[in-house]
């Protein structure tokens, strides 16, 4: 399978996608550790990279797109993948499309948003304490997503991959609903 996890800072993707990639036996593919692993291997895309994250910059899509395309031919992908942290824009959306047509033809089986009102995700951002869970830092997190991320939902929906799930509730609930998600499009076997 292939899988995207879209939803807003706090919503609780990277939690679920460890399990739901451990679930499924497939490779739960970070952008952060791609970039990392690019970067400590040396190679002139990681070098690049490395380059704009020395700075505290976004690396520009077309980088972080070249580094997914090369970490989707690792031999750990073959089974499939779950995208934690991308894509996070339109035209990184529409650039894996793209790439996977190009590698095998094998589309996206499914984007998941995981849906949470915002006084919530304020809730659990200001409790899990991290350095960058200030107010004006989250507000301008939840605006950038807002900005350049939710219309990934309508560009997926399109497409007739996307689901949605209530992402409030324990750890367990959630899962629930966003394995009732993968189910919902995962080939049967008789």
């Amino acid at each position: 399978m292939r899988i995207v996890l879209i939803g807003p800072p706090g919503a609780g993707k990277g939690t679920q996608s460890l399990s739901l990639a451990e679930k499924l036996g497939i490779k739960h593919l970070s952008t952060g550790d791609v970039l990392r692993e690019a970067r400590e291997l040396g190679t002139p895309l990681g070098r690049q990279a490395g380059g704009f994250l020395d700075q505290g910059q976004l690396v520009p899509d077309d980088v972080v797109v070249q580094l997914v395309a090369e970490r989707l031919n690792g031999p750990d992908c073959e089974q499939g993948y779950l995208f934690d942290g991308f894509p996070r824009t339109l035209p990184q959306a529409e650039a894996l499309d793209k790439l996977l047509q190009e590698h095998g033809g094998k589309p996206l089986n499914l984007a998941v948003e995981f849906v949470i009102p915002e006084e919530e995700l304020m809730n659990r951002l200001w409790k899990r304490g991290r350095s960058d869970d200030k107010e004006e830092t989250v507000r301008e997190r939840l605006r950038i997503y807002a900005d350049l991320t939710k219309p990934l939902a309508a560009y997926y929906e399109q497409r007739g991959v996307l689901r949605r799930i209530d992402a409030v509730g324990a750890l367990e609930e959630v899962f629930a609903r966003l394995w009732d998600a993968v189910e919902s499009v995962r080939p049967q076997t008789p």
